[in-house]
């Protein structure tokens, strides 16, 4: 079998020296050698990295990877209880109104631009006053 690697001559100081030897238990590793190419592996890897994803541990990829999927899962689950909410309202409101189509139209675009400017901001206050004409 040969031996594919390169070598090369380092030096280091000696407080670097200290730190390699107290981390290679750590590590996993069995020599110095080894210490030092996964070192290097591992900056070279974070130097060129777009996805920081690939220098993490991977237990702390996985905790960060179902920490956002629970959050995504609980946000998805109270939109949907907010939709069934805003539709039964809409029900509600609708039953008693007699809204002409037009006018329906106009005040969703109104909305639309309402909402853009607060950047959803909207009280049921504000929608009083423009009602109102005190906006």
């Amino acid at each position: 079998m040969t031996d594919d690697r390169v070598k090369f001559l380092m030096r280091i100081d000696p407080d670097t020296d200290r730190k390699i030897k107290t981390a290679m238990p750590l590590s996993n590793c069995r020599s110095q050698n080894e210490f030092v190419e996964k070192a290097l592996q591992f900056y070279c890897d974070y130097i060129t990295s777009q996805d920081s994803f690939s220098v993490l541990p991977p237990m702390l990829v996985a905790a960060i990877r179902a920490t956002v999927q629970n959050s995504e899962s609980h946000i998805c689950r109270l939109l949907f209880k907010l939709a069934v909410e805003m539709d039964m309202m809409m029900n509600v409101v609708a039953a008693g109104m007699e809204i002409p189509e037009e006018q329906l139209r106009a005040l969703r675009g109104r909305c639309v631009q309402e909402v853009k400017k607060t950047q959803g901001a909207v009280t049921l206050d504000d929608a009083v006053a423009y009602q109102n004409g005190t906006d």
